[in-house]
């Protein structure tokens, strides 16, 4: 299996993604033992934001690092695990918001393919980027 960051490269749907996480000096941090849990936007959710919002936040890496950390909760938590929780604090250090009564929504972000294993630790894609408040 591969780490994280190997695993959201060989998937070719998070190119932006890693592109930040790269940008923002994680790439160590994902690629280490962890175990970590990600909720992973794909291409599609980063466009969505406002046009330039991806380009303004790879000039600002501070605020890129606190989106990044925002996706990221320290442990291997499972989707059967999530069902039994209202909110997971995050590597950035506020907590996210989850609502299991249609699906699994972290936020305002639905999550579309849970489980996706990695060697130290396991991506939740998620269709929507989530903005720390």
């Amino acid at each position: 299996m591969a780490d994280i960051v190997d695993t959201a490269v060989q998937a070719g749907s998070f190119n932006t993604l890693v592109a930040a996480v790269k940008a923002a000096g994680l790439v160590e941090t994902l690629k280490g033992a962890g175990p970590f849990t990600v909720f992973a936007p794909t291409d599609e959710a980063f466009a969505k934001l406002p046009a330039g919002t991806v380009d303004g936040l790879l000039k600002d890496i501070p605020q890129l690092k606190k989106i990044l950390t925002y996706h990221v909760v320290s442990g291997k938590v499972m989707a059967a695990d999530v069902m039994n929780l209202k909110s997971a604090k995050t590597v950035e250090g506020s907590e996210v918001k989850i609502d299991t009564t249609n699906g699994v929504k972290i936020n305002s972000s639905t999550v579309v393919t849970p489980d996706v294993a990695a060697d130290n630790g396991v991506i939740h894609v998620i269709d929507t980027v989530l903005m720390p408040a």
